[in-house]
């Protein structure tokens, strides 16, 4: 990898599964090198995988077959920006079916305990924005969702 900092993430034997993963679901990511242990380690054997490099939505990042001894955590997550529902739909329900997680106003976790949030751009921009009346309801709008529903927001931001 040519980054001069690359997101490392701990992954108990599951790196190239991810990165695999990750490459088939979010544009303009793949899979890159990957490293076998040059010895034994402390959840591994010599040959075993050790890391995988990787880019997600051109970010890159390199999974590290650490062992069970740390577990991600909500502290960490990629925020996507979706542009419409399908694309808002697509992603969700990838890392969800493929055991996955749902969790509140769009966040979810994938397989391997990772937290994503599945954030549509008009609810960023809505949040954020100078309106602060339809920042608010956009807000309140978003609170009880799981994936966020971009008409819903569209609504709210309306009045």
């Amino acid at each position: 990898m040519t980054s001069k900092n690359t997101i490392c993430l701990w992954y108990d034997n599951a790196a190239l599964d991810a990165a695999q993963f990750y490459a088939k679901t979010f544009a303009d990511s793949a899979v890159g090198r990957v490293t076998r242990a040059p010895g034994d380690f402390p959840d591994g054997k010599e040959g075993d995988i050790l890391t995988v490099e990787f880019t997600v939505l051109g970010i890159p990042c390199v999974g590290l077959n650490g062992g069970p001894m740390f577990k991600h955590n909500e502290a960490f997550s990629f925020q996507v920006v979706t542009e419409d529902q399908a694309e808002t739909d697509r992603l969700w329900n990838a890392i969800i079916g493929n055991g996955g997680q749902a969790s509140q106003c769009g966040w979810c976790k994938d397989k391997w305990g990772l937290s994503w949030q599945i954030s549509p751009r008009i609810l960023i921009e809505a949040v954020s924005g100078p309106d602060r009346a339809a920042a608010k309801r956009a807000f309140e709008a978003m609170m009880p969702m799981k994936k966020i529903d971009i008409a819903t927001i569209e609504a709210a931001i309306k009045g």
